[in-house]
C-alpha cells in the first residue's frame, strides 16, 4: 500500500518567518478567510468514513483508540506485551516531538482539504492564497485561559461561503459526532454519541469557563516557571519523576492539567479518547509552541536517551530505551521510513512557524536566546517579575529588567486597568521571597551588602509525587491553604484552592495491559504558592520561618476523580506531598532568575496521609 507521507502544509508566506504562521485561536477566528476555510474544512474531514485513513475519525485514533495500525505502521496488533491501543507517548522523553508530526498531519489534511474548498469561489487568487497560508490555530491558555465562543459555546458559526454570502454554519469546533461509536471505546465513552467537555455538570459551558478561569493565573507561573528555570530535556518533556532541581512542572504536566479540566471526565480527560474533541489539537499546537520556544532559550538542548512509556505503545514495547532516532511511529516521511525527533527540531521541517520567532535572525542563537527570553518574561512572568506596563519595566528583584530582558524582540504590553492590577499584586508578593523578611524588598540587600550583588529571594512550592495509575483513570492532587469544603463540588471554588496536580490516565484497563504490569510507574508535578501566601495568610512578616510555620498550620490536599467526586486518600497511597523553598537570585544581565538548591520542609507534611514519608530532608 502507498503510505501517506507526512510533510506539513504546504506553500504559504510570512513575512519575516522561514514558514506560515500559526496564530493563536483569539486572532484565528478574526481573520475572515482563514476561519471560514477552516471550518468548511474541518467539517468535511470529519464527515468522511470513519474508515478513511484521513478522516478526522481515523487521524484522531492514533493517539489512543480504537486499537488499530494506522497506514500499516506496526502490523495488525500491537506488539506482544503491550495492550494499550494508540501510538502516542506519553511519560516518555519522546512525549513532545511524537506530537508535533501529529499534529502537523492533521494540520495538512485539514489543508489539503482546503486548497479544494478555495478552488469553489469567485475570487480564487483570494481564497487559494489563502488556503495556502492555512496553517492550525494554537489556543495559548498560560495567557488567554478562556477560549473564544467558536471554540466552547456556539452552535453554529457564521463564515463565508463559495458563493459569497455569510452563511451560518454548524460548528464542528464544539464536538466531534461518531458514526458509529467504536465498540473499543470504554465506559462512559461508548455511550456518548458525540465528544463532551464537563458531561456530569447541568451547564457544561458555564463550568467548563468556571474551571478554567480558577487555574488561570496558576497556569500562567507554571508555564514561566516551566520556560525560565528546567534546563534538562527529561525534566521538561514529561511528567515521570525528575524535575532537574527547578521545582518546577515539565511540559506534560502542563499539557495534562489542561486535558484534565477541559475533559471534566469528558473525553479530553482520557488519553484513549482525547485526541477526538477537536480543542485536543488547539490544546497541542500550544504545547508544540512551548517547545519551540523553551528549545529557543536553551539552544542545544533536545531528545535525550531514556525509557519508553510505561504502558508501552502500538509499535513500542513497554520502558524499552527511546532516543531521537526512535522511529516516531506511525508517521511515514517516506514510502519506507518514518520521522524521528532529530528531524523535528525546527518547525521549518513541517512547514509552520510561530509569531514570536517572526523578524528574528534564526542562525543568529544568541539573539533569538534573547528575544525569547524577553517574550517570555513579559507575556508569562506577570506573576513574577510584574507585567511591563508601557514599558515601565516593574522587576521582582526591585530594579528595571536586565538589560538582555529588554533587548529588541520584546513586546510591549498595553496598559489596561486588569494588567495595573497584576503589576501592583506582583510588586507586594516580593515581600515573600525576600530573604530579610520584613524589610523592604528594594532595599534591603543593597542596604547590608551596598549596591553588589544579587538580591535572594524564595519560591515557595509544593510538589505532588503519585503512582500515575493506582486509581484506574485521570484524577487530580488539589492543593489549599486554609480549611476545605466537606462538599468535593466546592472545592475548585472555595477561596483556599491554590492549585492542582492532574494525572491523565488511560481509563480503558482492559486495553492497557502494562497500566496494571507497571503499577510502579509515577507522575510528578508542582503547585506554586507564593501569591496564595501572600493574598491568604495575613503574615505581619514574610521572614521564612513565618511562612513555614504557616504553611505546617494551612496547607491541605485532596484527592478528586475526575467527575470532580472526592476520593479518600487511603485509596491513593502512593501519594506524597511536600513543600520546598527555593532560593532565587538575579545577575544584573541575566535572562532569568537563578535557582539555588531548594530547602525542603518536609516536616510540614509529615504525618500525615498523603504527606512527606520522613520528617526531614
Amino acid at each position: 500500500m502507498a503510505h501517506v507521507v507526512i510533510t506539513g502544509a504546504n506553500g504559504g508566506w510570512t513575512q519575516g518567518a522561514d514558514a506560515p504562521n500559526r496564530l493563536e485561536i483569539n486572532d484565528f477566528v478574526r481573520n475572515i478567510e482563514y476561519f471560514s476555510l477552516f471550518i468548511q474544512a474541518l467539517t468535511v474531514i470529519s464527515g468522511k468514513s470513519q474508515d478513511d485513513p484521513l478522516s478526522y475519525f481515523s487521524i484522531a485514533g492514533i493517539h489512543g483508540s480504537p486499537p488499530v495500525p494506522w497506514q500499516g505502521a506496526g502490523g495488525n496488533r500491537p506488539i506482544a506485551g503491550s495492550r494499550f491501543s494508540g501510538y502516542c507517548t506519553h511519560g516518555s522523553v519522546l512525549f513532545p516531538t511524537w506530537h508535533r508530526p501529529f499534529v502537523a498531519l492533521y494540520e495538512q489534511t485539514l489543508q489539503q482539504n482546503a486548497l479544494d474548498i478555495a478552488q469553489q469561489y469567485e475570487d480564487k487568487p483570494r481564497w487559494i492564497g489563502a488556503a495556502q497560508n492555512l496553517r492550525l490555530p494554537f489556543w495559548d491558555w498560560a495567557s488567554n485561559i478562556i477560549p473564544p465562543d467558536e471554540v466552547i459555546s456556539l452552535e453554529t458559526v457564521d463564515i463565508i461561503t463559495p458563493d459569497g454570502n455569510t452563511t451560518s454554519v454548524p460548528n464542528p469546533l464544539l464536538r466531534y459526532t461518531f458514526n458509529p461509536i467504536d465498540d473499543s471505546f470504554p465506559s462512559p465513552y461508548s455511550g456518548w454519541r458525540t465528544t463532551v467537555r464537563h458531561p456530569y455538570d447541568q451547564d457544561n459551558v458555564t463550568a467548563l469557563r468556571s474551571d478554567l478561569s480558577i487555574i488561570g493565573s496558576q497556569l500562567t507561573t507554571k508555564t514561566y516557571n516551566l520556560l525560565s528555570r528546567v534546563h534538562t530535556w527529561p525534566a521538561f518533556s514529561n511528567h515521570t519523576r525528575g524535575d532537574g532541581g527547578s521545582t518546577s512542572n515539565s511540559l506534560e504536566a502542563l499539557h495534562d492539567e489542561v486535558h484534565g479540566t477541559v475533559g471534566g471526565r469528558g473525553h479530553m480527560s482520557d488519553p484513549s479518547v482525547a485526541a477526538f474533541d477537536p480543542i485536543f489539537f488547539l490544546h497541542h499546537c500550544n504545547v508544540d509552541r512551548l517547545l519551540s520556544l523553551w528549545e529557543a532559550v536553551n539552544p542545544g538542548q533536545w531528545v535525550t536517551r531514556g525509557p519508553a512509556d510505561s504502558r508501552g505503545t502500538f509499535t513500542i514495547p513497554a520502558n524499552a530505551d527511546v532516543d531521537d532516532n526512535t522511529d516516531l511511529t506511525p508517521f511515514w516521511d517516506s514510502q519506507t521510513s518514518f520521522w524521528i525527533s532529530s528531524q523535528t527540531k525546527t518547525t521549518k521541517s513541517l512547514q509552520y512557524s510561530y509569531p514570536e520567532f517572526n523578524n528574528l535572525n534564526l542562525n543568529d542563537t544568541r539573539a533569538v536566546q534573547v528575544a525569547i527570553a524577553s517574550y517570555i518574561n513579559q507575556k508569562y512572568g506577570r506573576g513574577f517579575f510584574g507585567l511591563p506596563a508601557r514599558g515601565r519595566g516593574i522587576s521582582l528583584f526591585g530594579q528595571q529588567p536586565p538589560e538582555g530582558i529588554r533587548a529588541a524582540g520584546a513586546t510591549v504590553l498595553t496598559e489596561t486597568a486588569s494588567e495595573v492590577k497584576s503589576v501592583a499584586a506582583a510588586a507586594n508578593v516580593l515581600h515573600l521571597f525576600h530573604s530579610r523578611g520584613g524589610s523592604n524588598p528594594h532595599t534591603a540587600e543593597k542596604e547590608e551588602h551596598g549596591n553588589e550583588g544579587p538580591t535572594v529571594l524564595y519560591d515557595y512550592t509544593s510538589r505532588v509525587h503519585v503512582k500515575k495509575y493506582e486509581l484506574g483513570g485521570s484524577y487530580s492532587v488539589l492543593i489549599f491553604l486554609g480549611e476545605v469544603p466537606d462538599d468535593a463540588s466546592q472545592w475548585r471554588r472555595c477561596h483556599t484552592f491554590v492549585g492542582a496536580h492532574v494525572t491523565f490516565a488511560n481509563s480503558a484497563a482492559s486495553q492497557c495491559g502494562n497500566c496494571s504490569e507497571q503499577a510502579d510507574a509515577y507522575s510528578e508535578g508542582f503547585v506554586h504558592l507564593n501569591q496564595a501566601i501572600y493574598e491568604r495568610s495575613g503574615l505581619p512578616s514574610y521572614e521564612p520561618s513565618e511562612v513555614v510555620r504557616y504553611l505546617k498550620d494551612s496547607l491541605h490536599w485532596r484527592v478528586q476523580a475526575a467527575d470532580r467526586s472526592a476520593v479518600e486518600l487511603s485509596k491513593l497511597p502512593s501519594l506524597e506531598v511536600t513543600v520546598s523553598q527555593t532560593p532565587l537570585t538575579q545577575e544584573p544581565s541575566g535572562l532569568f532568575p537563578i535557582l539555588g538548591e531548594p530547602i525542603f520542609h518536609h516536616h510540614i507534611t509529615f504525618g500525615r496521609l498523603g504527606g512527606a514519608r520522613q520528617a526531614q530532608a
